[in-house]
């Protein structure tokens, strides 16, 4: 494990010879992920995008490669759909998640390769990186952070950056 890869037990998270307080899925970490089993898929990850609210956070507090999220952004949990675990815009006749939420949830999302970009349908959607909704409140199988610390991440990763999960 490199300085540079965020690792992220069910015990917390460490990037950068920091440790960070953490959310994972509810059902904890599993080798087996499934769609919407609400569990982490332990592994490597790369860390392959990121997204944010431009009306809620400056584009100056971030890297120059994070895109803001706009009006019908959303992301496709369909494991049916030709678009599965992808981002797509609404319209969008497929289940999906809306990236634009009124909660602050999604205000900073961090994307990871997790069953992308060639998803196998039911393997599981989407594995990001995101705001947690409190200390201790699980996710549906993402990792989530305390908002401050989700930016000092965000604002330190390297093109060499991974997620590692174990635990």
């Amino acid at each position: 494990m490199s300085r540079l890869d965020l690792f992220v037990s069910p015990r917390g998270a460490q990037f950068m010879n920091r440790r960070f307080a953490c959310t994972i899925g509810r059902g904890g970490m599993t080798d087996a992920k499934r769609e919407g089993d609400g569990v982490t898929p332990r592994g490597v990850h790369k860390i392959v995008g990121m997204l944010y609210r431009a009306d809620r956070i400056a584009a100056s507090a971030l890297p120059d490669w994070a895109l803001p999220i706009r009006l019908g952004d959303l992301w496709s949990d369909d494991s049916n759909d030709p678009d599965y675990n992808t981002m797509v815009s609404a319209p969008h006749r497929y289940s999906h998640e809306s990236l634009r939420r009124a909660d602050p949830l999604y205000d900073l999302i961090l994307i990871t390769d997790w069953n992308w970009p060639y998803a196998t349908a039911g393997r599981g959607s989407a594995i990001f990186l995101h705001r947690w909704r409190k200390p201790c409140h699980p996710t549906a199988g993402c990792v989530g952070f305390a908002p401050a610390d989700l930016l000092w991440i965000a604002n330190r990763l390297q093109p060499q950056s991974r997620l590692i999960t174990r635990g």
